[in-house]
């Protein structure tokens, strides 16, 4: 059974593969921040604002600081269930996503970590106020004071 940090997560299932595999024979670090981003798109498209959905608005969310806490190796074949929530919303330019890691055959939490995202013009980049689809859309899963 799997405990998760906060309720009700946005999970994907996936599985650590070779090319994951550093030099110390263990998932390198870089690609936990590649899952996140990846549970990340997940949960977007699911909430039904995927990529068509960010170029018809010219808006999307670019990552604006991230943080993680290592706690236990992943290797090759090892599978993974990745849980991401949105804890923090200021419906204007910014929001915030937890992430959770956990091997899935011990329930052992791999990887806590966050991400404060910043919404930009899709054709500048700059920051610009969220669209009411991505105010609608990206509600707050859970509160959580960080």
């Amino acid at each position: 059974m799997i405990e998760w940090d906060l309720p009700r997560p946005h999970t994907l299932s996936m599985m650590v593969e070779d090319d994951s595999i550093d030099r110390m024979g263990h998932a390198n670090n870089a690609a936990y921040v590649q899952w996140m981003e990846k549970v990340a798109w997940d949960h977007t498209e699911a909430l039904g604002l995927g990529w068509e959905t960010y170029s018809r608005l010219n808006r999307g969310f670019v990552a604006r600081h991230t943080e993680l806490e290592y706690l236990s190796p992943a290797f090759a074949g090892d599978r993974l269930l990745l849980g991401t929530w949105i804890v923090q919303n200021d419906f204007r330019i910014s929001m915030t996503r937890r992430y959770q890691i956990v091997r899935e055959s011990d329930g052992v939490t791999l990887v806590r970590g966050h991400t404060r995202w910043v919404c930009v013009a899709v054709d500048s980049g700059k920051p610009r106020r969220m669209p009411p689809e991505f105010v609608e859309g990206y509600a707050v899963t859970v509160k959580d004071a960080l």
